[in-house]
């Protein structure tokens, strides 16, 4: 459907900042509010807030209304998300007041949601549309106070009183000045940053932060560090219960600029004249001042109108681009984890549905199902590997859409993350109750601990972080050729008769030679069998382990053995850690890993025949070399590691390609 201007806006939330952006409408050139929606819709005063404007009775109702083109979202931060990708799925465009979401994961769950809708997504920053901002860029960018070594920025106020309940202060709402507040001045840091460089934004290369926590355990003030690459450092402070300056320094070799409250350009929630202070260091002063303009929100509803007419999916410079959201989230994530504040609306007791704010559903079919051998439930063609998560309220985006397109196989390991990747997993099994329906892999005996005592021990606390009582496949994580392998069978066998362990045992990164001993021992003692491997196997050979003591099994012998054994092997770096998606060359020799690992002749023809098959199908080549790996003659189940909602995309278009027996041998060459 094509949209005309003016845009047709819609308001979920009648709170303060909507009353703003509905005074800003009436100075913007491309836009009208056109409806409200609320739970409350008796509520006294709604006409008068929001003059002219149909009242709609719940938000679902709104993102459903032919009428409204585009969505300010102006709810607490805990609704961010969930609306914002409702009303994608809705077809809605969408100006989501800042911060986008709570985390950079759901902020990239936001984004991914509107990039596959086609729709566009804003983060509402209203000081980033105003001349003035455009102004400091220029200022900086130019050298008018010479090179920029430091910035100083705050935004604080001091309540009344601590109310525990209360949006600014409930862990529940994601209270707090971080959120609130401190983004504002960590925002103009990375904008002034970027300026420095000649960039729209800069991110930092690191961040510390700290913060006083109430009873709740939300921040009443914090301060943060942020160092930028070119060595600027911005000190950044926020507050809801302290009174701060709020005043923007800029700091340079030749003097500094100073812009007070630069958010309202110095002039309220109306705008102001947008004047700077430039104080040069012989004591000379220049006031600039970009002169009175229209109602200060009225910029970011013209530019989002701007991008829709488009067909723009973002904002462009200096508004929020996606990218520059995603980097605004991981600085205050970062700031929030110093200070260790994790709000209880994030715990899994709390986050017991999808981000999008509905319980999970089972039944996927993207992924199909199949039976592997020992393994007593249907089990997804592809198994999820997830290191990278450190909250649960982050993990369970993942969890949740790999779950929802029919994955249930997921790698754990007791070295993961120092245990805290079993733990999470345990609680987003237990809060969404599919545990019988989950094929979990547990992993134990790294080295150096790789002896069979230890193998119990482990299992032990792996089952208490899993909250479970049994695994489905276990592997030993490393072998110990120094320790007799019937040991080893010995110790996996008894957590069998135990019922820790319900299905196949076996090793990773084990040798043919090994694994065959300990089958043979097996059935001398009258043992279970190991019946599972999980070595490396990919389209490209692994000329060199990735780490100590890791085994490839892609070569031709390894793959006539699994063949001739039907061993499920569980592979490990499956897709080559990037390999098919270096399509510079194979004169591009700045990493490292990637040169020594994979770089040969052999792969370079199979990565070239990659691209040829993917070019004639419409792939990607890393789309053909993961349908390699499920195209075997034997049990060949990968373990894939995104860690975002798009990389999981992205691999799922493996699962469209069937590879025929001649394509799986001309691949290899």
């Amino acid at each position: 459907m094509t949209i005309q201007a003016p845009i047709r806006w819609g308001i979920i939330g009648p709170g303060a900042i909507a009353k703003d952006f509905t005074r800003g409408l009436k100075d913007s050139r491309l836009g009208k509010l056109e409806a409200i929606a609320t739970r409350n819709p008796n509520k006294p005063g709604l006409a008068d807030d929001f003059p002219g404007a149909r009242v709609i009775h719940g938000y679902d109702a709104l993102l459903a209304d032919p009428n409204v083109d585009a969505v300010y979202l102006a709810l607490p931060h805990t609704g961010h998300a969930e609306w914002a990708i409702k009303a994608a799925e809705a077809g809605k465009h969408v100006l989501v007041e800042k911060p986008m979401a709570l985390t950079a994961f759901e902020v990239d769950a936001v984004i991914h949601a509107h990039r596959k809708a086609g729709t566009f997504v804003g983060e509402a920053f209203m000081y980033r549309l105003h001349p003035q901002t455009q102004k400091l860029w220029e200022l900086v960018n130019s050298g008018t106070i010479g090179e920029v070594r430091a910035i100083k920025s705050s935004f604080g106020f001091q309540m009344g009183k601590f109310i525990p309940d209360h949006r600014i202060f409930a862990s529940e709402l994601a209270g707090g000045g971080i959120l609130d507040v401190g983004g504002y001045p960590v925002s103009m840091s990375r904008f002034i940053a970027g300026a420095s460089l000649g960039r729209p934004f800069a991110d930092p290369v690191k961040v510390s932060g700290m913060a006083r926590l109430n009873a709740e355990g939300t921040d009443d003030w914090a301060a943060a560090l942020l160092q930028f690459e070119n060595g600027i450092i911005a000190e950044v402070s926020c507050s809801v219960f302290v009174n701060q300056d709020n005043m923007l320094r800029i700091l340079g070799s030749d003097g500094r600029i100073e812009v007070p409250n630069f958010w309202f350009a110095d002039g309220g929630r109306e705008g102001g004249d947008g004047k700077i202070d430039i104080i040069r260091n012989d004591g000379s002063r220049e006031t600039i001042s970009v002169g009175k303009q229209k109602h200060l929100f009225s910029f970011e509803a013209d530019a989002a109108a701007e991008a829709i007419l488009a067909g723009r999916q973002e904002l462009t410079a200096p508004g929020m681009t996606w990218a520059d959201s995603l980097g605004q989230a991981r600085a205050l994530d970062k700031w929030r984890a110093d200070a260790g504040i994790e709000f209880s609306i994030e715990k899994s007791t709390r986050r017991i549905n999808t981000l999008s704010g509905r319980p999970l559903k089972s039944g996927g079919t993207v992924i199909p199902k199949r039976t592997i051998p020992g393994v007593k439930k249907a089990a997804s063609a592809a198994a999820l590997g997830f290191e990278d998560f450190r909250t649960f309220a982050s993990g369970a985006i993942l969890l949740d859409a790999f779950w929802e397109k029919g994955g249930n196989i997921f790698d754990t390991a007791f070295i993961y993350a120092g245990g805290y990747t079993e733990k999470l997993f345990g609680e987003w099994q237990k809060s969404r109750g599919v545990r019988e329906e989950a094929v979990v892999i547990g992993k134990g005996a790294h080295s150096p601990l790789v002896y069979p005592d230890v193998i119990s021990k482990q299992l032990t606390q792996s089952l208490d972080r899993l909250q479970t009582d049994y695994v489905d496949v276990y592997f030993m994580h490393r072998d110990n050729l120094d320790v007799p392998v019937g040991e080893f069978v010995d110790a996996m066998d008894a957590e069998v008769k135990k019922g820790r362990i319900r299905g196949p045992f076996g090793g990773s990164n084990w040798t043919r030679e090994r694994f065959d001993e300990a089958i043979a021992y097996a059935d001398k003692h009258g043992k279970q069998r190991p019946g599972a491997l999980s070595n490396n196997f990919a389209l490209a050979e692994m000329l060199d382990p990735i780490w100590a003591g890791c085994v490839t099994s892609s070569t031709s012998e390894w793959k006539q053995w699994l063949r001739d054994r039907q061993i499920p092997n569980f592979s490990w770096s499956s897709q080559a850690r990037g390999f098919f998606t270096d399509l510079a060359g194979r004169d591009k020799r700045d990493n490292e890993e990637m040169v020594r690992v994979w770089y040969n002749e052999q792969n370079f023809v199979r990565r070239d025949r990659a691209i040829e098959l993917a070019t004639k199908l419409g792939k990607s080549p890393i789309h053909v070399a993961l349908a390699y790996v499920l195209a075997q003659d034997f049990p060949s189940i990968p373990l894939i590691g995104p860690r975002k909602l798009g990389e999981l995309d992205d691999s799922m278009n493996a699962f469209d390609i069937k590879l025929t027996a001649e394509q799986v041998q001309w691949l290899e060459g």
